[in-house]
């Protein structure tokens, strides 16, 4: 029964919920338990073994008396004339030892026992003398370590703070240090290939972390709880990020996820509230159940083309996400995958997707447009319920998809707009939910509104511009104008370097989008000649980066690879309308300037005309 009803109590899919609770589980399990009968086969200086007398081993284990103060566990003793060596510290062996405060355990332990040290809450300090030989120590797991409770590793008398794993280490073993809170930085050599479970977890002090280029596994939990945590460069040999390993780093505020990596374990990076951008490389095929569970600071997320499936909440309770990509390699958006995500305006689910679980947007209070993919053919239980600013949904899909009557519930599709390919408008009409919805139109059809490609975006990089549109399977109509190509009789051209680049995107049954338009231009410091004697300065140099400027409802934005440069904005009878530096790539300058309107843009040194 005890088993039973605690299991129910404590049944709740938050990792580090489920990791303290566990904990707590066993704190109750072992009051429960029966006294053990204290079994031992000698005890010498204070301190009780079983003896293995193949190989003249032996065990350290509990006794008639319970370990306090300092205990000093010798690598050898004697014991009637035979020489024994200390290899293992046994299950319970010092559990519920309240007054031991501090440990010392020596090279020879090649394991400790589960509950070794359970209950040791005066424990304040482990000593060992060789760090390779503690990161070869199994511990059984829980409660075998002693650092739950002690929190500080001395090595030779001096306290480990700027951990250094040393060559010979291959394997960080599972549990190694947990608990450490003494610890403020590792550093992971490359002989390491393995940080195993739970390795770094609840190292609270922990502010930095040098993974080696030879690990491929970071275990489970492996650095779950490491709240001091604030950056973390993941190799490109890593191919598998355990179930919440870094579950509860709410320092962390990037990670890059690098193209090794094929699958991103259950809860990963659970509760990273300080996460503001994540980059997840091109290898990854599976984002596991709650990975990005209330990442409340995250704005953005790019998913790759290679992943296939959203797990159950993956990104659920992430309040300051305002977009996301899907791409159309997924073929499935897992049960709360994006529940709650409030800032979310709108969300394009790609043809790709056949299935939309339970509650996948519930919530998402500030969704105003969804675009349902022409593959989808489930759609769960309140998938888009409480969606109460949704003003227009379209559902491509030809066949009615099987759709829960709560899907929407709450949204109040009586005021919402949906469209639906032609070919199935009264169908759609004639089946719930989506009967309910107030307005139903049909896409292209004729007599009715067609719906509109979403304005493109014009990106610069890698001497390419690129071209995205929200809107899927669209075809790019631009047109790109060199202000350098004209015809004239001077003897002297003064070259600007400066294109002007229109686009709008296209697509069958879809009216045109808006025109987007921007400028791309080189500043003059891209033609100066250098030779050894005269070389370019640093300066002319910077400014010979190149720069696109888009003017849109006001707003003037620069982007570039050149942080630090200064940005003016002027009229065009030269009053200042507002000043900026580069950062992150990007500056940008309202104006209350109306279309048409003329404005002068400095950068650095050169002055570029842009039209409104």
């Amino acid at each position: 029964m005890l088993f039973h009803s605690l299991n129910r109590i404590f049944a709740i899919d938050k990792p580090i919920y489920k990791h303290y609770m566990k904990k707590l589980f066993l704190s109750i399990l072992l009051l429960a338990l029966p006294l053990l009968a204290n079994a031992y086969d000698c005890q010498v200086d204070g301190i009780y073994y079983n003896l293995i007398p193949k190989g003249n081993m032996a065990e350290v284990t509990s006794g008639d008396n319970k370990y306090t103060d300092d205990v000093v566990i010798p690598e050898k003793f004697t014991y009637e004339g035979v020489e024994y060596s200390a290899t293992t510290i046994g299950d319970y062996a010092f559990n519920d030892c309240s007054g031991l405060t501090s440990v010392t355990i020596p090279n020879s332990v090649t394991s400790i026992g589960n509950w070794a040290f359970s209950n040791c809450s005066g424990l304040t300090s482990v000593h060992i003398t060789d760090l390779t030989a503690w990161c070869k120590i199994a511990f059984s797991g829980d409660f075998s370590t002693p650092l739950f409770y002690a929190h500080h590793l001395y090595l030779n008398g001096e306290e480990i703070k700027d951990l250094v794993i040393p060559n010979s280490v291959t394997t960080i073993g599972d549990n190694a240090f947990q608990g450490c809170s003494g610890l403020t930085s590792v550093t992971i050599p490359n002989s390491v290939t393995i940080i195993g479970n739970a390795a770094f977890s609840d190292c609270t002090s922990l502010t930095s972390v040098t993974i080696g280029n030879s690990v491929t596994s970071i275990g489970a939990m492996a650095f779950l709880a490491c709240s001091g945590l604030t950056s973390v460069t993941i190799p490109n040999s890593v191919t598998y990020i355990g179930n919440s390993a870094f579950s509860g780093c709410s320092g962390l505020t990037s990670v890059t996820i690098p193209n090794s990596v094929t699958s991103i374990g259950e809860g990963a990076f659970w509760e990273c509230t300080g996460l503001t951008s994540v980059t997840i490389g091109n290898s990854v095929t599976s984002i596991g159940a709650m990975a990005f569970y209330a990442c409340s600071g995250l704005t953005s997320v790019t998913i790759p083309n290679s992943v296939t499936s959203i797990g159950e909440g993956a990104f659920a309770f992430c309040r300051g996400l305002t977009s996301v990509t899907i791409p159309n390699s997924v073929t499935g958006i897992g049960v709360n995958a994006f529940m709650n995500c409030t800032s979310l305006t709108s969300v394009t689910i790609p043809n790709s997707v056949t299935t939309i679980g339970g509650s996948a947007f519930s919530g998402c209070s500030g969704l105003t447009s969804v675009t349902i993919g022409s593959s989808v053919s489930l759609i769960g239980q309140k998938a888009f319920a409480a969606c109460n600013k949704l003003e227009e949904v379209y559902c491509l899909a030809e066949n009615v998809p099987r759709t829960y009557t709560d899907a929407f519930d709450k949204s109040y599709p009586e005021y919402t707009t949906l469209y639906v390919p032609a070919s199935s408008l009264n169908a759609y009409k004639t089946t719930e939910p989506w009967s309910q919805f107030g307005t139903i139109k049909a896409i292209g059809g004729s007599g009715e509104e067609p719906m509109k490609c979403a304005t493109p975006t014009i990106s610069y990089a890698d001497k390419r511009l690129t071209f995205s549109c929200e809107t899927e399977g669209v075809e790019y109509v631009y047109e790109i104008k060199d202000a350098d190509i004209r015809k004239g009789y001077d003897a002297e051209v003064a070259l600007s370097a400066t294109y002007e680049i229109s686009v709008y995107a296209t697509k069958s049954g879809y009216e045109n989008s808006d025109v987007a338009t921007a400028t791309l231009v080189w500043t003059d410091a891209i033609f100066t000649v250098t030779t050894p004697e005269t070389p370019t300065s640093a300066k002319a140099i910077a400014e010979s980066i190149p720069m696109l400027i888009s003017a849109q409802n006001g707003t003037i934005t620069v982007r570039g690879e050149q942080n630090g440069l200064p940005l003016t904005v002027y009229t065009a009878d030269g009053k200042l309308l507002g000043a900026a530096t580069m950062k992150d790539g990007q500056a940008s300058i309202a104006t209350n300037l109306q279309r048409g309107e003329i404005a002068i843009v400095k950068i650095g040194s050169k002055s570029v005309k842009i039209k409104m």
